[in-house]
């Protein structure tokens, strides 16, 4: 799964997906779009999509819990606990979608900041599964194409910091 500019590999055999894309921005900017609200509800999600912040402790063990809501007014609740945080550096946080009759589909996400030539950022995430099923489920749910729009909102965003 590949647009121009976000590369998402997921291996046959594994419960693990990688989504790589570089920024024109520095690490701390980017890292800041990841972790202040006020940025956060500007890109994260859907094109035809608003996010409202329930929680967002930045910390280690902090809680977070994002509830996306789409043209329709149906609403679609995300959650998890950041396990660790370093500034403009990493990220790690489990994710949690609120929506399936069956609780414990929790994955590990792993967020790298890491700072490239011309004030640039690739950030890689990687992202495991607690199985190869839940894996294939969240690409087959249409995660591509939000993981894409939202991180065209982020290129659009940091274009005008």
């Amino acid at each position: 799964m590949e647009n121009s500019k976000t590369k998402i590999t997921a291996e046959v055999g594994k419960q693990e997906i990688f989504i790589i894309r570089e920024f024109d921005a520095k690490p701390e900017l980017v890292f800041q779009a990841h972790t202040e609200p006020d940025l956060l509800v500007q890109w994260m999600g859907l094109e035809n999509h608003t996010m409202e912040i329930a929680t967002l402790e930045n910390k280690n063990f902090g809680a977070w819990r994002f509830i996306h809501t789409d043209e329709s007014g149906n609403s679609f609740g995300f959650n998890g606990v950041i396990h660790e945080t370093d500034f403009a550096k990493r990220i790690i946080r489990t994710f949690e979608f609120e929506g399936l009759p069956e609780k414990g589909h929790v994955s590990l996400e792993f967020l790298n900041f890491e700072a490239l030539p011309n004030d640039r950022t690739k950030l890689t995430t990687q992202v495991i599964f607690k199985s190869i099923e839940d894996r294939d489920a969240m690409i087959q749910s249409g995660m591509e194409h939000g993981v894409v729009d939202s991180y065209n909102k982020l290129d659009n965003l940091l274009s005008k910091r």
